[in-house]
């Protein structure tokens, strides 16, 4: 049965992120929509998709909404170490491992599929180009799990949010959720904090900075970059480990 012009839409921010990633063929391309549309689940805000601890017997792949990886201190102190977007994967190889070291939650409403271990191990090895987007977007999330650590170990506040924000509009913009600079921000300034390893006053005060210095505008939960190339470089941004672009 032929797949709709509706449920393609559904699945199309994760084919067009792994299309970047590696050209996906025809073939490749419908087995996975389809694998996808099994096992379409929604989360509301704040639910956990997974926890720390937790086995790992499935693949996810987020179709709408913003998550978050984040790590609690035995006190309640929460860490944010990366956020998850449409088009994303929350683990895609994970099932290597026992159990999770981390847990993945919902910051919004979400929609997301779950792969069975079984059915994905099916579809990568049967499409060599499918198995390299995957493991390229577990190498890019890596990619961006370094440069999380060097915003919080090396830049001070003004870049460490100037960098996050940079990094949003460029990794929502591959999977059509920018237009021109401007995204929706459905994140609270508590999110942003734990993210940015920042006390939600001083993140407050970073960001009226940011706009004092008319680098963004925040109002109304959406995010408008008024002059990027000038936040990229009081960020020290660069997208190269976002791998946004195909080798020729």
């Amino acid at each position: 049965m032929p797949l709709s012009t509706l449920d393609r839409s559904q699945v199309d921010p994760v084919i067009r992120r792994l299309n970047v990633l590696r050209p996906l063929s025809t073939e490749a391309r419908t087995s996975l929509e389809y694998a996808m549309l099994e096992g379409i689940q929604r989360a509301g805000a704040g639910e956990d998709l997974i926890s720390e601890g937790d086995p790992v017997d499935s693949v996810r792949l987020v179709l709408s909404g913003w998550l978050c990886r984040y790590k609690t201190l035995e006190d309640g102190r929460r860490q944010i170490v990366n956020f998850l977007f449409p088009g994303e994967s929350c683990d895609a190889h994970a099932f290597l491992l026992s159990v999770m070291d981390h847990s993945i939650a919902a910051m919004t409403p979400v929609v997301y599929t779950e792969i069975k271990r079984a059915r994905f191990e099916s579809l990568v090895a049967g499409d060599r180009g499918l198995a390299e987007a995957f493991w390229c977007e577990t190498l890019v999330n890596n990619a961006i799990q370094r440069e999380w650590a060097i915003n919080l170990g090396r830049r001070v506040a003004f870049e460490r949010v100037a960098h996050l924000f940079c990094e949003i509009i460029e990794r929502l913009r591959p999977v059509g959720m920018v237009e021109g600079n401007s995204c929706v921000m459905p994140v609270t300034q508590m999110d942003l904090a734990d993210a940015t390893g920042l006390s939600v006053v001083h993140l407050n005060r970073t960001v009226q900075e940011l706009r004092a210095s008319g680098l963004i505008v925040l109002r109304d939960r959406t995010l408008t970059i008024t002059d990027l190339d000038a936040l990229k470089d009081a960020a020290l941004f660069s997208p190269s480990y976002l791998q946004l672009y195909r080798r020729s």
